[in-house]
């Protein structure tokens, strides 16, 4: 319940918080800023090969720049399922802070909580752009 909740909240903001990347400032001269790159929604329906129902699927994604003195990138991605595993629903979210230290190249933190792990697991990496 508490993921459905904490869904519906993202849900309710993303229409708050999107607008046209071309009508955004920069962050030039700015100590604090917000610059949405993309929020999304996905709603599908499951089918395997055979054509079997495999259930139903919201995907969140949401990925946001901002600015506290220095850039980072803020990344959510969830999927929510119901009848599409073993469980009768089941999710799994990412969590990312993201901060570029040369051009291509940045350092990654994800926090990932799925109904697949008991706890929740911790990420550090390198992330390369091409």
């Amino acid at each position: 319940m508490r993921i459905l909740s904490m869904a519906l909240f993202v849900l309710m903001l993303l229409p708050l918080i999107s607008t046209e990347v071309s009508a955004l400032p920069t962050f030039d001269g700015k100590r604090v800023g917000f610059y949405p790159i993309t929020n999304e929604v996905s709603f599908y329906q499951n089918v395997d090969d055979p054509g079997r129902d495999r259930g139903q699927t919201v995907q969140v994604v949401s990925i946001n720049t901002f600015k506290l003195l220095t850039r980072f990138n803020f990344e959510f991605t969830a999927d929510f399922n119901w009848g599409f595993s073993y469980l009768p629903r089941d999710h799994y979210m990412e969590l990312s802070l993201v901060k570029q230290f040369l051009p291509r190249f940045s350092v990654n933190y994800q926090r990932i909580i799925s109904s697949f792990e008991e706890k929740p697991i911790n990420q550090f990496g390198l992330r390369i752009s091409f």
